[in-house]
Formats: C-alpha cells, structure tokens, sequence
C-alpha cells in the first residue's frame, strides 16, 4: 500500500484546538528565488502603516519640542523637584536625631503624586480630596450620642474625643493666628484650653481692629492721621509755613510741631514758630469735658458736638485765653493761626531749640527768686486782669527764657466763676509753693497765704488744716452757684476796695 495515501490523525488536545503548524520547508526552498520575491511581496504588503507611524512619531517630536508652553512646564517641574529635594535635605539637617520633628511639607512645590515617575502613580492633584500628609481629622459622634458596645463604649463627652475635636477645630482660628500642626501631632486640646484660645483670638481681632481705626482716626505719639497731615500740608502749600522740621514735645492733650514761618496777608509770620495739634483721641485726657462744659462763654455749644468737633473747641479756647493774657501783657505764646484742631504759635525758643521747662532750667538762687516772684505777679494778673485760673499751672507749663519766665498751655485754663475754678485755683497754689520750696526760695509763701494774696478773697487759714480750708472754697463755690440760678449774674460776694478781684466783665475777646 502507497504509504503517501495513509493520513495519520491528530491527537486531540486537553486544552483545546491546536493551531496547526507552520509548514516547514527545506533549504533549497529557502534558497529559491521564488521564495525571495514572494517575502519581498509580502514586506511590501503594508507601506501605509509604517508611512502613518512615522509621521505620527514625528508629529509627537514636534509638540515636545518646539511647543514653549511645554518647554516651560517641564523646565519649572524640573526646578520644583530640585527645589523640594533641597527642601528634604534641609528638614533632615534641622530635625537631625530630635524626637520631635519639624515637617516642611507644606512649602513643597511638586505632589508627591506629580513627583513619581510610575504612570500608574500618576493622579491629577486637583481632583482627589486625598492629603498622604495630612493626619485624620477626628471621626464625628453619630446621632446617638456613642459608639462601640459594651465596655468598648465611647460616648461624645470622651476625654481623647473632645480634645482631638478641639485640636481640629483651631482651623477655624483667624489665619494670622499659627495654631501649628496639631492634629499630626496627635495634639488634645481641653475644653477650657480651648475656650481660652477661642477667647484670646477673638480680643486680639477685636485689639488689631481698635488699633487700626486709631492709627486712622486719631493723632497718637509723635504722628498725626490722615486729616490733620492734610491740614499742615494745606499750610505749607498756601505759603504760611515754609517747612515743618520735626516734633518737640509731646503730651496727654497734644503734640507740638516745629516749624518755619512763611507768610500771611493779615499779619507777619515770626520766623520760627510751633503747631500744636491737639489730638483727637480722648484716651489719655478723659476729663477734658469738666473744664468746658461748665465755661459760660462756651458752655451752649459744648452739649451739641460730637467729640472731634470738641478738640477743636479745645483749641480755639486757648486761642482765646492766650489773647486775653497777651493784652494784659504776661509773657506767653502769640497766636499765629488757628486751623480747626491746630493752633500755630510762635516758637519760644532759638535756632529750633526750645526754651527749657522751669523744672529743668539751670538757675542759681537769685534767678529762682525771681522765678518766684515773676510767677507769683503772673498768677495775680491772670487772675484779676484776664478773669482766669491756669487750672494745670506747674514747673511743667512754665518756661524759662531770656530771664523771664513763660506761660503756656492754657486751653484748660478757666474763670474763676467756673463751679470747679477756686478748687482749680488751690491746685495751682498748692503746686508753685511745693516746687519754689524745695528748691530752697524761703521768701516762697505756703499754699494758704499764697491762695489769699493771688485771689483776694482772703479766706481764713485758721489752724492750717487742708482739709478746713478746702470746705470754705466750696462754700464759697456754693453760694456762687446760689447766687448765679437767684440772678443769672456770676460774682463772688468779696468786696473789691480791699484788693480783692474786680468784677467780673463780659468776655470782649470772644
């Protein structure tokens, strides 16, 4: 039997059909050149395909290398990592061997994420909500009240609950407030710490926020606001200052400004003179009201303005006080300008230095005597001349300049007919007696007689007791007040024939 005629069948398979087998074919066949042209054909079979691949490789090349968008995305990736690589080492060298480390993590530029080189790792930062840096906040208590069972049980009132609570919700805190990381320290705030800090960060934006408002509403030490910097440049500009050098003293109702004088249409400018600017914050000088509200001359306009509008009433009353003393020629500051809540004065003093306070001045026993003696002929002046109390008269508001002295600050300076004016007097009294003493002026009369020879009303000393003497001031002061609501005329009732206050006059200065 013809053995090419006997096929022999395939075995089967256990998993499944068999591809059949590549022909095999000899070496000569291999050889042949029948064979060759038709690989050759086949090779040829798919110019399309490989034709597209290439100029899709080629189109890919394109966008990464002439796109300047994508040039400058990889290039700042590239400093990021290298950034964030310093950044390790450098929180390495920081914590060294600590047990408490510090994490730099948040000043990172590059995800962990963005930073991997899997593809697989790769995951848009913007759309996942998952931190691998960030510690779990605290799980919330379920509605009823618990969770566990038995002696696993965990109510909301938990100790380690409430404090992790507490700890997350220091996020809540203003952000100029560092609370830290907390939570991935595993920190547990008690409830009265954590009532303490809420409370503390509350007063302390509610602080921030004063401190603003008075930074712009208000003159404060050695600065002035907004307003009243507008003012003196308003001055300078219309030619009545030439500059503004600096300031030179400062105090709880004003702050005193050196200057250059300039002109004025009405009167000359000395050539060196001072601005006052009273300030507009009441904070340091809260009684100002008592010695206002209560002056006649001013007393029905004081109940209608607010507090910024009193400042300037402030200032114009020492505008008027320094004109009634410079008309019974006491020597004291002369008014150059009055500008809302700045007063220009002239400057006592030379070449931009000031005339020292009375309390500071170098003087030897002569000229202190008379020191006293001058002050002492200033106070009866002032009030039996001018019908005003300095009410703050000290070595403070006394200058000592070219061997005379110098009266200033007289905006609280009142009539003695003023409910409070003898008690402010007695001050007074008690004040120049106290220092001219002490620095060894035995002519210097005590505050009784000093009282009774400035104001004339001669009361009686008695045993020298303060607190007598004062009864009789207010008695005096009552029956003023008696006599002013029975007349609507304000006198004392002392007789003037023997040295005593003339009566009193309207006010031709106002």
């Amino acid at each position: 039997m013809d053995q090419t005629g006997i096929t022999t069948e395939t075995p089967k398979s256990p998993w499944g059909s068999v591809a059949p087998a590549a022909p095999s074919c000899s070496l000569a066949e291999v050889m042949s050149e029948q064979l060759a042209r038709q690989l050759d054909e086949e090779n040829n079979s798919f110019p399309a395909l490989s034709e597209t691949g290439s100029e899709l490789l080629t189109a890919d090349e394109a966008a990464d290398t002439t796109s300047d968008l994508m040039l400058a995305q990889m290039l700042q990736m590239q400093f990021d990592r290298e950034f964030d690589d310093q950044l390790r080492r450098e929180e390495k060298k920081f914590n060294g061997d600590s047990k408490v480390s510090i994490s730099f993590e948040n000043y990172r530029k590059v995800h962990p994420y963005e930073d991997s080189d899997s593809s697989e790792d790769e995951v848009d930062w913007q759309d996942t909500r998952d931190d691998p840096y960030r510690a779990e906040k605290p799980q919330t208590t379920p509605r009823k009240g618990f969770t566990g069972k038995g002696k696993n049980i965990t109510t909301k009132h938990d100790e380690v609950t409430c404090g992790r609570k507490n700890t997350a919700r220091m996020d809540n805190f203003a952000p100029e407030v560092h609370v830290g990381d907390g939570l991935g320290m595993d920190l547990k705030l008690s409830n009265q710490v954590f009532n303490s800090l809420k409370q503390h960060c509350y007063s302390e934006q509610r602080r921030s926020a004063r401190l603003h408002e008075k930074k712009e509403h208000s003159t404060a030490e050695q600065a002035v606001d907004p307003r009243t910097r507008l003012l003196m440049y308003k001055m300078v500009n219309a030619g009545v200052l030439e500059n503004i050098n600096g300031c030179i003293s400062t105090g709880k109702e004003s702050v005193v400004f050196h200057a250059d004088g300039g002109s004025l249409e009405e009167q000359p400018v000395p050539d060196e003179v001072v601005l006052k600017v009273f300030k507009t914050t009441l904070n340091e000088f809260k009684n100002r009201d008592r010695y206002i509200k209560d002056d006649y001359r001013f007393k029905d306009r004081f109940s209608k303005l607010n507090p910024r509008k009193i400042i300037r009433l402030w200032a114009e009353k020492e505008m008027h006080n320094l004109a009634r003393m410079k008309k019974a020629e006491i020597p004291c500051p002369e008014v150059v300008l009055l500008k809302k809540h700045i007063l220009v004065l002239s400057f006592i003093g030379k070449d931009q230095v000031p005339a020292p306070k009375l309390k500071d001045a170098m003087l030897g026993s002569e000229d202190m005597k008379d020191a006293y003696y001058q002050v002492l002929q200033m106070m009866q002046k002032l009030y039996q001349e001018c019908n005003l109390v300095h009410a703050d008269l000290s070595e403070y508001n006394i200058l000592w300049h070219e061997g005379k002295v110098w009266l200033i600050d007289v905006s609280q300076s009142v009539e003695p007919t003023h409910p409070h004016g003898l008690e402010f007097l007695f001050r007074d009294c008690r004040n120049v007696a106290t220092f001219f003493q002490k620095r060894g002026v035995s002519e210097a009369l005590s505050v009784y007689e000093l009282f009774n020879t400035v104001s004339g009303l001669n009361v009686p000393v008695g045993a020298e007791d303060e607190a007598e003497f004062m009864a009789e001031i207010v008695a005096l002061e009552k029956r003023n007040e008696d006599h002013v609501q029975r007349r609507g005329k304000k006198t004392f009732p002392v007789a003037t024939e023997d040295g005593g206050p003339p009566p009193l006059k309207p006010d031709t200065d106002d």
